[in-house]
This record gives structure tokens, sequence and C-alpha cells, in this order.
């Protein structure tokens, strides 16, 4: 219904069916998803070590031949919500030494920038409910060149880029397969499975293909859990399978003939370590471990059960294609009893089409009228690889610190995450990657969130509610940071993302939002008690997520008795306070009682605010950390970084229906004003007879100042958005001196040469963009408030000057640049190589990068952070919001050009050529 009651028709078939979900029940629809990660083996679940080197313990070569404690790993998999029953692909092109079963990457001490996925593949489209998902992946013809891969990037330096497959030569003559999965569902428990080969490359070739079903294995862990079974059966036509869990009941698996008519030789295993080739154990075990398909195909060996049954199984296809010719196989699953389930002919085609076309339509309704067609494609793919990013996670704390089957040393139950056994994870939650980062990270999340409010707020509002459960938050308030360390600080950034998601939902679940609220009570005042270090409101927060961009590692104890006095902790805390204000207000509008603690927030700003003004440098105009000595002297940290242009970002709008509606807190805040002039002049508001419109942490006189370096190309503004680090670095290092340790800060556009913070994570000039979807989200705010005749130069220097919304705007345009191909038919994102910028079956087939070169925009770091870098789409995606929202305002902004934008408008149209294959 609509905001007055009126039955409202859904504007597409995805949108009726996501109509059956809730924050609490996902839905029928749901059932079965992408939930698989591309990679298990290397993580912190998976490592019982004593050093806790996870890559080390459980490397890439075991994934085979090792079957996994917590969760499943395969391309493009699919899976139940619980992970029981899954499937996904294998290939071989007869001449790797072992299938292709998983994706490959280097472990941190391999990389020359750490850790890193050596492959290409591409999530390129999906709905919410996954009744339509399309994933590609690009396989070499030649041997796939594993050693190549690991000594070329052992041997480079941090002053040489990464290695990656496509320099390897191994798409040469563009010899390689271009494999395509298209899963389309016919009911909530009935997936249509199409898989498209084509031979890319001059000459015919084989390559073996193997869709495979198998079981998690919790037999092997959990006491009382029956041994599933997958054995074959007859079906008309065609083979098949049907797999049997005492949970999940019978399923059935339905494999079509080749297009020569030739049906697969279904291999049956167990989805069972082999111990007797990884440890040498010469104890009983199957004959038939979870490696034995993989075994039989590449070396003939006799591992496969000739009974033909186990708890893994696959369909071994052998294509032979001719150059540039693509042939199609098809398969379906299924819950027994659905009824024609085996049927892969006229009824597997219509089902086919009607989830594309329905496909469309979904996405057809969010795209804004004014995007353009590669704007549309940009979103759309974005969001794809959002919703393929949400993945089964399973672990224990508790039970993965003392052992079950797999007993770890003494020295692991006190080390890390070992104040953290209450946590206990088995859900289904966005990931930030499906490769590098397969756990989740509460401020990751929250962006994440705010991405799919657009696709599935549902799923959005479940996820912000999930984590702070009691079995996730811990008891102090705490929210869980990340596997490798969850007892670390991200930035508080859930309040922001739960009123966001609010608003992007029609702003009219209030039961969500005092759900959300309640807990995040909690986890402020953990923040207030454990990050205020002197109890004087300047925080410390640690890590923060901005790993490199200071000298040193905030996440490591500085010299006894020194405190950081961080700028952008502050800023986080204060934009923190101001979210769960507007939060109290907008509930107080419906339960009276929230008053008293938005008057609470009030004040807790206020005082924020008053200790911020320490951190302010007259001298530059700008924000810095500041170090407090043990001896009680201070020393700026005269870093030009973000931390320095957070506070520009914490800002809330008093609505004026609100202020009238709300007495006690109108009462209050003015006894305040008047009472305590001292707090109150930072609160940068008009006189205490008028409504007070904004409360800011940053008035228009330093605001100016800040907009200023912001906005200057040779500082922090890029071609392609706001650098993380200020250019002016790169002829002006900082360089200071700790108690004789001398720490370095460099202007790096790149990867980092340094390895302060996990190696690979660069945040000293790239451009990447949780920071600028923020910053372009307060602009306009602030925009709404100071009015067209606020206006900074815009680039500094230039004499042009522009409103906020036309900064914002700005920022929007060179963000998008990245994605958007120009005048050449490039995408910078995609960077140098030849194969990304000659169109075909590489142009239009987008990676969602974790940072972006500050210099080219080259995409860097995880190649498919579709978590936050998904905020793309979220940029297109919210023009349409805006639009409804301006015209129920009558609000008419002028538009505001850039040379620059004439030419991205020109390089549009021009870019056309470069087709999609």
């Amino acid at each position: 219904m609509d905001h007055v009651g009126r039955t409202v028709p859904p504007r597409s078939a995805e949108h009726a069916r996501l109509a059956d979900s809730s924050p609490d029940t996902p839905g029928d629809w749901k059932a079965i998803g992408p939930y698989i990660s591309e990679r298990a083996w290397g993580t912190v679940r998976e490592d019982y070590s004593a050093d806790g080197q996870a890559w080390q313990y459980f490397p890439y070569e075991h994934a085979r031949s090792r079957a996994y404690r917590w969760n499943e790993d395969g391309l493009a998999g699919l899976c139940d919500r619980a992970q029981r029953l899954c499937f996904a692909l294998a290939f071989w092109n007869g001449r790797d030494p072992l299938l292709k079963e998983r994706i490959f990457g280097l472990s941190g001490p391999e990389g020359n920038h750490g850790e890193d996925a050596k492959e290409y593949w591409w999530y390129v489209d999906a709905t919410p409910t996954s009744s339509w998902l399309r994933w590609r992946y690009h396989y070499p013809h030649a041997e796939f060149p594993y050693a190549l891969l690991r000594q070329e990037n052992a041997r480079r330096n941090k002053d040489e880029p990464e290695f990656e497959l496509v320099d390897t030569g191994a798409f040469e003559g563009d010899r390689f397969w271009q494999i395509t999965a298209d899963y389309a569902k016919a009911l909530p428990h009935d997936v249509c499975i199409r898989i498209s080969v084509r031979n890319a490359g001059p000459d015919p070739a084989e390559l073996h293909v193997l869709p495979t079903l198998w079981f998690r294995n919790r037999w092997s862990w959990e006491a009382g859990v029956a041994r599933p079974t997958i054995r074959a059966t007859a079906e008309t036509g065609n083979v098949g399978a049907i797999a049997e869990e005492e949970l999940l009941g019978r399923w059935r698996f339905t494999a079509g003939a080749d297009p020569a008519g030739r049906p697969p030789l279904l291999l049956f295993c167990e989805n069972e370590t082999n111990a007797k080739y990884l440890y040498g154990v010469t104890a009983e075990q199957t004959p038939y471990p979870k490696d034995g398909i993989n075994d039989h195909v590449v070396h003939g060996a006799a591992t496969v059960n000739p009974a033909r049954q186990g708890t893994k199984m696959a369909c071994w296809y052998r294509l032979n294609v001719a150059a540039g010719e693509t042939v199609e196989l098809r398969l379906r699953l299924a819950r027994d009893g659905l009824g024609q389930t085996a049927d892969l002919g006229a009824d597997f085609e219509r089902i086919h089409a009607d989830r594309s076309r329905e496909a469309d339509e979904y996405y057809k309704a969010l795209t804004p009228d004014s995007a353009s067609e590669d704007e549309a494609a940009v979103m759309r793919q974005a969001f794809a690889g959002m919703l393929w990013s949400q993945q089964f996670y399973h672990y224990d704390v508790a039970r993965w610190l003392a052992g079950d089957i797999i007993r770890p040393p003494q020295a692991r139950t006190f080390g890390r995450n070992a104040d953290w056994r209450h946590l206990n994870n088995h859900d289904i939650i966005a990931m930030p990657d499906k490769w590098e980062y397969p756990w989740y990270a509460s401020w990751d999340l929250a962006f994440h969130c705010v991405v799919l409010a657009h696709i599935d707020p549902s799923a959005a509002k479940h996820q912000l509610l999930l984590l702070a459960r009691e079995w996730y938050m811990h008891p102090n308030g705490q929210l869980p940071a990340y596997e490798w360390n969850f007892g670390d600080v991200n930035p508080p950034v859930q309040a922001w993302a739960t009123l966001a998601v609010f608003r992007i939902d029609g702003g009219t679940d209030f039961d969500f939002l005092a759900r959300a609220f309640q807990k995040l009570l909690i986890n402020f005042t953990w923040w207030v008690n454990r990050e205020d270090a002197c109890g004087d409101n300047v925080f410390e927060g640690g890590f923060l997520g901005l790993d490199n961009i200071g000298p040193f590692d905030r996440s490591q104890m500085l010299p006894e008795g020194d405190v950081l006095e961080q700028s952008d902790g502050t800023a986080w805390m204060a934009k923190f306070c101001l979210n769960m204000l507007e939060m109290a207000l907008l509930l107080a509008n419906h339960q009276p009682s929230y008053e008293d603690v938005a008057v609470k927030f009030f004040e807790h700003f206020a005082l924020i605010a008053a200790a911020m003004s320490r951190l302010w440098d007259d001298q530059d105009g700008f924000f810095y950390d500041r170090l407090r000595k043990r001896d009680g002297s201070t020393f700026t940290v005269r870093a030009r970084s973000m931390v320095g242009l957070l506070p520009i970002f914490a800002a809330v709008e008093l609505d004026a229906a609100l202020w009238e509606r709300l007495p006690m807190f109108r009462q209050r805040t003015r006894w305040y004003i008047e009472n305590k002039p001292h707090l109150a002049e930072f609160l940068h508001m008009p006189p205490t007879n008028e409504r007070p419109r904004l409360i800011s942490l940053v008035g228009k006189s330093r605001m100016k100042q800040i907009l200023a370096r912001m906005l200057d190309e040779s500082e922090f503004l890029s071609s392609y958005g706001l650098r993380s680090l200020s250019r002016y670095h790169r002829e002006h290092p900082l360089i200071v001196n700790m108690d004789g340790h001398v720490a370095r800060l460099d202007y790096e556009p790149g990867e980092s040469r340094t390895g302060l913070f996990g190696g690979n994570s660069n945040w000293r000039g790239p451009i990447w963009f949780p920071l600028n979807f923020l910053a372009i989200e307060s602009l306009r705010h602030l925009h709404t408030n100071f009015g067209e005749d606020f206006t900074v130069e815009l680039p500094t220097g230039s004499g042009r000057q522009a409103s906020l919304e036309q900064v914002a705007e700005e920022l929007e345009r060179r963000l998008l640049r990245l994605f958007l191909r120009n005048a050449e038919g490039q995408r910078p994102a995609l960077g140098l190589n030849p194969r990304f910028r000659r169109g075909g079956a590489w142009c239009d087939l987008l990676l969602f990068y974790e940072y972006f070169h500050g210099d080219t925009g080259e995409g860097l770091g995880a190649s498919h952070q579709t978590g936050w870098t998904a905020l793309a789409g979220a940029l297109v995606a919210n023009r349409r919001l805006r639009h409804d929202r301006d015209s129920r305002r009558g609000r008419n902004i002028s538009n505001w050009s850039s040379p620059a934008s004439t030419a991205s408008q020109e390089a549009e149209v021009a870019g056309r050529s470069c087709g999609n294959s």
C-alpha cells in the first residue's frame, strides 16, 4: 500500500516476490541463492595452527583434498540458506595439473602487494531473490600458469605492479573459454541451470565441464548428524541423481545430453578429507575422498565409487567446440515432488526467457530517467555483484577455540578472538568480497546495507539488526570488527546506515528504526566508555578502517602513557551522536518518551564539538590528529588526509515539523543554548528565538577552508574523486620522530610500498568509495541549509564558483567516470592492458575494485570488492529518489557543468561502439 493506504500494484514480478520477505523472514524465493564463497581455504575459521598463519595452514593446494569445517567454496556456487546442499561448476582444459574447481590466488607472503586473486570472473546479473543469476568466467586453453604467477610475483618488489594472469600471455590469440552460467528459478526450490561454453580461439578445442553437487560435511564434526546421500537414478532421455538429507529432504538433479546427444558420465565420491595424501595417515579412510573426482578425471585413478553414490557427485561432459562456436548444457535441480522438474526442453526455455525479461523489468523500475545507457549498466552490474556477495557465514568461536575433531594447540585458547566466545554466526551475510574478504566486517556491512536498501530493503534491515543481536554484539556493547580480529575498532557508521536504509525504503518502518536504535544505544555507550581514554570527548579509536593513512599504525599501542587524539575518531563520534539524535527525534514523533534521549544526544554532541576544536589548526585551516605525550606535551600530526575532511560529515537538519511537535526537546534545547554559551557556540545555530535548522560540527568559515583543500586538484581532488591522502605529500612527505622511531608518510597513488597494515591495504593516496560517498551525501545535506548563496571555488583556484549541490554533482560525475567509457571506449578502472581496451568479450564486464589509483583511476586491491564499491550503483539509483523528493518539495536545482563533464558526455556517445559480447 502507499502512504494513504491504497493498494499499489508491484512494479515488477521480482518486486512481487520480494513482498514475501521481511527483516526477520527471508521468504521462500530466497531459499536458494549464490551463498557459496569463492574461497574457504586460508581463512581464520579453517586455521587450527599455533601461529595463526591461516594462509600457510590451509593453502590452495589442500582445498581440493581437504573437507572444510565451516563453509564451502566453488565457482558460480549455489546452496540453500544453511549451506547443506551445494552446487558449483568445475572445468578442465586437459592440460592443467588439477580440475579448476575454485579461484586461484596468492597469499599475502606470496604477492608483492599482498593477497590477490589471479583469475577473471564476473557477476554479470542478479535479482534479489536469485530468480535470475548470470556469471561469467574466462579460462585459458593453455595450462594455467600457477607456478609462473607465484614465481614472478615473489620476484617483484613493492615498486613494481602486480603480475596478473592477463600478463602471462595465457589469453594470447584469444585462446580461452568464455563460460557463462545462467540460473533461472521456475519455483523457489526449482532451479534451471544453463551453461554456455564459447571457444573464443581460432582453433577447435576440447573442454571438460563438470557441474558438481555435494553436501557440506557436517557428519564428521557434529554428533548425531546423519550422513546424507547422493545416488544415481534413471531419467527419461537424461541422466540424474537423487540427493537426500534429513532436514532438506529429497532433491532431484537432472543433467541433459551435450549438443552431440551424449549424456554425461556421473562420478561419485565422498566430501571427506584425503588424509593419506595430505598427511601420510595410514588409518582406514574412504577410497573415494573429496579429490576422488579430480584424480579420476586428471589421472585416471580408480577414486570414484563404482556403486554410483556418495556425498559428492559430478556430471562429466567432454565438449569439442569449433573456433568461435558456443555450445549449451542444461541441468535442473529441484526439490522432489514439484511436478515436471526433469523437463529441459520448452518449459526450461520459457523459464529462462521469463526470468531474464523480469530482471530487465525490475532494473528498469530502479533506473532513473536521467541515467545514460552506460550508467544504467554500471548500476545493474554493481547491484548484481552485491547480491552475488551474500554468503553463508558459519563461525562458532567457542567451539573453534576449543576444537572438535581437530584439536588446536593450547596457546590458541588465549589467542585470536579469545574474548569473543559468545559469537556464534550461522547466517547469510553481505561480504565485502567472495575471494579476498570472504567474511563480514562491521563497517563494510553498513555500506553494503545502503546499497542493498535500493534492491532489497528487507535484507538490508535484517543485516543491520543481525549485527546487533546478542550472538554478534559483545556483551560490553562492541560490534564485531572482522574475522581476523573481532576486537578491532571500525568506524561507528551503523547509525548512519540505519537512517539511510530507513529513508531509502520510504521512511515509514518505525519498528525497524526503534529496534536498531535500542541496540545502537548499547554500542554508543561502549564507544564512550572505551574509546575516550581521558574522558574529554576526544576519541582514540585505533584502526578505524583507514589502515595506512597515517605515518604509523594506529591499531598498535603507542609508547606507555602516550595518547593519539584522532580527528576522524572524534568526528565519527560526533556523527554517531547526530545520527542517534535524528533517530530519537523521528521516534519521538511517534513515542514521546524518546524526547529525553534526544536531549541527551544533543548535549553530548555539544561536548564533542567543543573538544573537537582543539584538533583544529589555524595555520593550515585543517583538522589533524594530535599526539599527547605522557609528559603533557602535544604534537600535531600534520597528515593531510581524510581524517581532516571527516568533520564536515557531522551535521543534522532539525525538521521544522518535528521541532514544533516536540515541546520538551524544544524547551530543553533552548535552555541549554542559553545557559551554556561556551558550548552552544560550537553548534553553529541561529539565534534562540528562531528554529535551529542545522546542527553541524564545522561552521561556515572553517567549512570553506576545508573545502578549499578538498577541491584543490593538487591536493585531494582527482579526476576520479577524492584521494584519501593529499597529493601535497608527494613533494612534502611527513616525517615523525616518536622517541627515536622515525615514521614517514608519502603520497602513494597506487599500490602501497609499505607493509604497515596488512601489506596491501593502501589508503595513502588512492580513491575509495565509502568516504567519497559520504562526502557527496554530506555536501547535498549541507546545501539544503546553506542554500545557493554559499559557494566555493570548483576546482580551487579556477575562479569558478559552485554551490555545495554542484560540488556534489561534480564529485559524483568524477567517481562514475571510473567505470564509464571515455572517448576511446575505455574504462579507467580496468587499467591499461590492451585486452580491456579493445571491446568484445572484456570491455563491458566490470570489476568493482577495492580502491582506485589516485591519478589514473586504475582499479587496485581486491578485484571484486562489490561491497562498498557497489555504492557506484547507489549513486545512480539515488537520482530517482532525489527526483521524487525534489518533486514533492517543488525544488529546482540549477545544473552546474564543468568542462570535463561535457567531454564525458561526448565520450559516452563515442564509446558506444564498444559492444557487449
